[in-house]
């Protein structure tokens, strides 16, 4: 995943969270990136609950770390000048409004990999269509979708395994992605 100032900033909070015993998951660019699609991104995101978010505070808030403003979810580790966004479990992607898909608990479902643990490729989908069919602002998150598929070769019958409520967009960026092909 490279060695620029966003990863050595991965590095360092995924160990601070495994010297915790924090339970997290790696979501957004740094997960598309462990999935097989390269990202170019200037933060980190994460899934934490609540009580692991306030564990982490105070672990870190004032040794390299600080809040983004007073009450933000959101850290920046001032080493390595990357923000740090959290992901809270039980809120809900994209427009914040209750909807089928919501943030699973990082200690429930996240999967290891060499750089720490990671969002099933299934929930890291699935997020990112309910976020990016709830909010035009987050519209980013269906092109990861694609280039995802694209990039990845995900096979239709992904598609199986997400919430009903994000399945038939999957179809629908899958069909178009496959009948797409020949022109990349």
């Amino acid at each position: 995943m490279g060695d620029g100032d966003v990863q050595r900033a991965l590095v360092k909070i995924v160990a601070e969270l495994e010297d915790a015993k924090i339970p997290y998951a790696i979501a957004g660019a740094m997960a598309l990136n462990w999935y097989g699609y390269r990202r170019v991104t200037t933060d980190v995101d994460l899934l934490l609950t609540r009580e692991g978010l306030r564990a982490l505070k105070e672990r870190l808030l004032g040794s390299g770390y600080l809040e983004k403003f007073p009450g933000s979810k959101g850290i920046r580790d001032t080493e390595n000048n990357i923000g740090i966004d959290v992901l809270i479990a039980g809120d809900y992607p994209g427009d914040g409004k209750p909807k089928p898909v919501s943030f699973p608990d990082p200690a429930k479902v996240a999967i290891a990999g060499e750089t720490g643990r990671f969002l099933p490729l299934a929930k890291l989908i699935e997020l990112k269509l309910a976020s990016g069919m709830s909010a035009i602002h987050r519209a980013k998150d269906i092109g990861d979708v694609v280039e995802l598929i694209r990039v990845a070769r995900l096979p239709r019958e992904l598609g199986q395994e997400l919430d009903a409520s994000v399945r038939a967009k999957y179809d629908e960026l899958w069909l178009a992605v496959t009948a797409a092909k020949d022109e990349y």
